[in-house]
């Protein structure tokens, strides 16, 4: 089974004057504005590494809830967070980072099993396996 998603990017301009808009085949981004400001200068919009970490957070926590249905658990709140490090290196930029951190709610698990679970999915989540950048991974059980 494939499934297929999609989204569309528009730019206009110079690297530096230039606007850009991302629009998802969902609808969830629409128009949405992006551009040298916006990845460089913390103005209003986004930027493709906040869309991966957007992405990659998502997806770590659905493939977390995969691996606790698997092993008999149930969560009741998992919160991802990731935070994508984008650095400058002899030919050009790259994403070199990725830190995830999860804390988790869940009725009977023991730490020493959520961790090998939270390793196991940070291996297996389809996102992490898209990354070429080193990805970190710190958790927390509540």
């Amino acid at each position: 089974m494939t499934i297929k998603k999609s989204a569309l990017s528009h730019w206009s301009g110079d690297i530096k004057s230039g606007k850009g808009q991302i629009n998802t085949e969902s609808g969830a981004l629409t128009n949405q504005p992006y551009g040298f400001n916006t990845r460089f200068e913390d103005k209003q919009g986004t930027n493709p590494e906040e869309l991966i970490a957007a992405a990659h957070s998502a997806c770590f926590s659905m493939a977390l809830s995969l691996a606790l249905t698997e092993a008999n658990y149930v969560a009741d709140d998992i919160t991802t967070s990731a935070v994508v490090s984008l650095d400058e290196v002899d030919d050009g930029f790259e994403v070199t980072h990725i830190a995830l951190h999860v804390e988790a709610k869940i009725a009977g698990i023991s730490e020493q099993e959520f961790n090998k679970l939270c390793d196991q999915t940070k291996q297996g989540c389809p996102i992490s396996k898209l990354m070429n950048a080193e990805i970190s991974l710190s958790t927390a059980l509540n």
